[in-house]
């Protein structure tokens, strides 16, 4: 929003007093003059005097509102991408905090991903304007300084959801009482937590069940001619031109991570528009197996939309990309990752891709990182020892992080413990699928 001042005659006053006070002067007797002989016309002002407007001041714009908000920001999921879209809903522009290894060990018990990865996930989101690494876990006084003179925050925005340290006091307590705090709705029915639960109720599931190899696999045949029946949905912002380079990108994109990031910004560079085509789960489930896929198609393809790469979504995808899907979407190139899941059910038996490879526009990808939804899965596993003991925080062991040793809380703290349980008893959660 722009406006003029209409202090130019303060300004005149103050800076040309000698001036301002004869055209004042001037004024006052041509008021008087015509006043007396009627007859007598004056022309305005801005003829006499033309150069006047050099007491207007040039115009102003609006002051954008900077708003900050952080987070672990650990397994990214929707409800993340949803609670910083909100945060930018009330201001201009958004800085995001991603918390330090170091301190998310100290206050919830160590991460999955990487501060490399969290930054990744945080950058590649359609709502986030900057990011702050290594953000602190508790707003300090002399933190919200920063943030205030140097970073020019407005707000610092947080959930409704307790955020409590380990000796029980609010973490936003300082930007509460200085009245620079806005709160948002959390995202019910997921977290990183409940993800990690998934994951390790798997270990326990595994460990009770039949070997892989015996597990039921899927008629291969059946998949394929099923698949490309299924309803599809197509969501999205834009709309490609008439003249548009479609490049479209199809996958899993299961517990959206760095990786997908990645080859989703380098397949939206070959293009001006990129369309992501999204497994439905009963696709992934006969190409993976049963345990396949750890986040349902809703939660997948919301995590797909939040990606600023991405322009539209086909939710519930065809497996083979056909000259229909082509056509329908007008689509100029058809790219996939050398990184991807295994499919052990497939076999090679079938080129998903011969299609748009016999046309003459398909292009493999270098994947900018090695990461899978299995590795990460695998991460979790390997740990799971404490990963179960999170619930209870009685995390006792250490943690090497930047070449040092890192203490975890030996006990989690009896008022932040009941302040959280009975938040979470008030709450109603809406399932995962």
């Amino acid at each position: 929003m722009e406006f003029e001042s209409s202090s130019w005659i303060r300004d005149g006053v103050c800076f040309y007093p000698h001036l301002f006070g004869g055209i004042m002067i001037t004024c006052a007797l041509l008021s008087f003059s015509t006043s007396y002989f009627g007859m007598i016309g004056v022309p305005p002002m801005p003829h006499i005097f033309p150069d006047l407007r050099v007491f207007h001041k040039k115009k102003s714009a609006k002051k954008r509102v900077r708003v900050y908000m952080d987070g672990c920001f650990d397994l990214m999921h929707y409800g993340h991408a949803n609670a910083l879209r909100q945060a930018k809903a009330l201001g201009d522009e958004l800085v995001v905090g991603v918390v330090s290894d170091e301190e998310i060990i100290a206050n919830k018990g160590p991460p999955v991903l990487s501060m490399e990865e969290r930054l990744a996930l945080v950058s590649g989101l359609k709502w986030v304007d900057e990011v702050i690494p290594n953000a602190p876990y508790e707003i300090t006084e002399e933190f919200m300084h920063r943030l205030f003179k140097e970073h020019k925050i407005d707000y610092i925005i947080h959930g409704d959801d307790p955020c409590l340290l380990p000796d029980g006091t609010d973490a936003y307590a300082l930007a509460k009482k200085a009245g620079r705090y806005k709160q948002i709705k959390r995202t019910e029915g997921v977290s990183s937590t409940d993800i990690v639960g998934r994951i390790l109720s798997w270990v326990k599931e595994a460990n009770a069940k039949k070997p892989c190899s015996e597990l039921p696999q899927a008629d291969e045949s059946e998949s394929v001619n099923r698949n490309t029946d299924n309803k599809v949905q197509v969501k999205g912002a834009q709309v490609p031109g008439p003249n548009s380079r479609v490049v479209y990108i199809d996958g899993a994109f299961d517990l959206f991570h760095a990786g997908h990031v990645e080859i989703l910004k380098s397949a939206r560079a070959l293009g001006d528009f990129l369309l992501v085509g999204v497994y439905p789960d009963q696709t992934v489930s006969e190409l993976r197996g049963s345990r396949y896929p750890l986040m349902n198609l809703h939660e997948r393809s919301l995590s797909v939309l939040a990606c600023r790469y991405v322009d539209e979504v086909i939710i519930g995808a065809p497996w083979e990309v056909t000259k229909d899907v082509i056509t329908t979407f007008n689509i100029s190139l058809v790219v996939h990752g050398t990184v991807a899941e295994k499919n052990p059910f497939l076999n090679g038996k079938l080129d998903q891709y011969a299609v748009p490879k016999s046309m003459g526009i398909f292009q493999t990808l270098e994947s900018p990182k090695d990461i899978t939804t299995t590795s990460i899965a695998e991460r979790i596993i390997a740990n799971h020892e404490i990963y179960l003991s999170l619930g209870y925080r009685l995390l006792i062991a250490s943690q090497m992080i930047n070449g040092a040793f890192v203490r975890f809380p030996q006990k989690r703290n009896a008022k932040k413990e009941a302040s959280e349980k009975k938040y979470y008893e008030e709450k109603t959660f809406v399932a995962a699928d």
